[in-house]
């Protein structure tokens, strides 16, 4: 009885974690783009249910610039102010994203600071599988609409990495 009990706790406490644990779109990650050069660095992250992606570092540029190239406004942006008058580090860029599954999230929207910019967002992550992607990946796909866009597959960062 005290075994069988013992094995019943086990088994909650395992699906306890699994049931709380970070989607694994969550995390700190390296867009790259379609030549695979280093363009920021992100953290990914869900607050209530939504998804959100903060840029931490862009790869040349200093952390005090501003997303001069955006529009004033843009709807259902997640910060109030003007965003042309926002710093591209630390404004979340990336919002609105609802759970599909876990490792997919669609619904919501990314802004690019750089042009201003604005397009529906779809978020996958695609695990390592030794073959078509060596390392875990996001595929970040932007779209205008009717399915026409395109994809990026970022990689994993280390902390390390940002600094």
């Amino acid at each position: 009885m005290k075994r069988k009990l013992l094995c019943m706790m086990a088994l909650l406490a395992v699906s306890a974690a699994a049931l709380f644990a970070a989607d694994p779109v969550e995390g700190l990650w390296k867009s790259v783009d379609e030549d695979g050069v280093a363009t920021a660095f992100w953290k990914i992250y869900e607050k209530n249910g939504i998804l959100y992606g903060e840029i931490l570092k862009i790869v040349g540029k200093p952390d005090d610039t501003i997303a001069t190239a955006a529009k004033p406004s843009y709807k259902d942006f997640p910060v109030p102010g003007e965003v042309n008058k926002m710093k591209v580090v630390g404004t979340p860029w990336i919002y609105g994203l609802k759970k599909k599954a876990p490792g997919q999230w669609e619904g919501g929207n990314i802004v690019d600071p750089g042009k201003g910019d604005i397009y529906k967002c779809k978020i996958t992550f695609r695990p390592a599988d030794g073959k078509k992607y060596k390392t875990d990946v996001l595929e970040m796909r932007g779209e205008i609409g009717l399915g026409i866009g395109r994809s990026q597959y970022w990689q994993r960062a280390t902390e390390s990495e940002i600094k």
